[in-house]
């Protein structure tokens, strides 16, 4: 490790139980020491791993984060401290669940003939008891030394809205976690909101508009291309939810891609537009082979294996890429968009 750090911003996406993934490569990052994090996005699985990273770094710098993020996985595991009825409705939190999915369990079975509001009236939802004794919303709003953005999607306008850590609730937290099939909409200061999931998974724009910092640091849980074409009914519904919650992503790398070259061709001197420099890790292989149905599967062994493959990943992505960070984007955009 040395002395000097970098400086980056880092973009967390949803999925569900793959979220342990995200956790295995912010350990890595934590264990490593040479990131200077300025800034944190994230949506629904995305933005549990964000906020209890920075309440964990306010908290006791980066080895109480370490262990506040296996705090948070462990607990939410099948062999944590949660009731069969809770279990089962993380069990449900922990996917993006869909009519197609049914389980075995009452509460599933219910899902897929009743509303939230009608099945789920008192809108019980366990993480929400698990995130508040966990995080101090207070002490996390006190300071901004590590910018947060966390996404929800404005069920009423259908627009992105964006948290930021100086206004942050566990209202809005929730709010980006908020499985409309699941889960009665989170109102947010007289608005109701469903998962960030929809229409920022990662947001990336509040990371470059409202930080000093032009590396990005994505790290991506749901695939953007499968070679294989589903044919299940479950596996259509499974490659539409991912097609549908990368798709906010995708836009942004166009625009990245478009203001860029316009740099490139001298047309945007003198403005306040910057060059953006994006830098991805992921499971590649080791994720693929994980189907979207396991976004579901909260077992505390499956959780740690993601963990490994993502603590494997981060490690990687620092041994290959540290030096260009600063210097040169790492992820090809033209590769992503074609």
């Amino acid at each position: 490790m040395t002395d000097q750090k970098k400086k980056v911003t880092l973009a967390l996406q949803g999925g569900g139980a793959h979220g342990a993934f995200t956790w295995g490569v912010l350990d890595a990052f934590l264990e490593d020491g040479r990131l200077d994090v300025v800034g944190v996005s994230g949506a629904s699985a995305g933005a549990m791993n964000a906020v209890v990273y920075a309440d964990g770094l306010r908290e006791g710098g980066p080895a109480r984060a370490r262990a506040q993020l296996q705090e948070f996985w462990r607990t939410v595991s099948v062999d944590g401290d949660l009731s069969k009825a809770q279990r089962d409705l993380c069990d449900m939190v922990f996917g993006f669940w869909d009519p197609l999915k049914l389980r075995k369990s009452f509460t599933h079975n219910a899902a897929s003939y009743f509303s939230p509001y009608e099945f789920n009236p008192l809108d019980i939802n366990p993480l929400r008891d698990l995130i508040d004794s966990l995080i101090d919303f207070r002490a996390l709003r006190a300071t901004d030394d590590l910018k947060l953005f966390v996404s929800a999607t404005n069920v009423r306008t259908g627009k992105v809205r964006i948290f930021r850590r100086p206004e942050m609730t566990i209202d809005m937290l929730m709010a980006s976690a908020c499985l409309p099939t699941l889960f009665q909409a989170v109102e947010v200061e007289g608005e109701a909101y469903w998962d960030g999931g929809y229409m920022g998974n990662p947001a990336l724009f509040p990371l470059y508009t409202e930080t000093d910092c032009r590396d990005i640091i994505l790290v991506q849980i749901n695939p953007v291309e499968r070679d294989e074409i589903p044919r299940t009914a479950q596996d259509i519904m499974d490659r539409l939810n991912e097609i549908t919650f990368n798709a906010s992503l995708l836009h942004e790398f166009r625009a990245i891609d478009f203001v860029a070259r316009l740099i490139d061709a001298g047309r945007l001197k003198g403005t306040h537009y910057k060059k953006v420099l994006l830098h991805l890790v992921e499971g590649g292989a080791a994720m693929q082979r994980f189907g979207a149905d396991t976004k579901l599967d909260a077992d505390y062994g499956f959780l740690r294996s993601l963990f490994d493959i993502g603590h494997e990943a981060g490690k990687a992505f620092l041994d290959e890429h540290y030096d260009a960070i600063g210097v040169a984007g790492t992820l090809q955009l033209k590769e992503q968009l074609v």
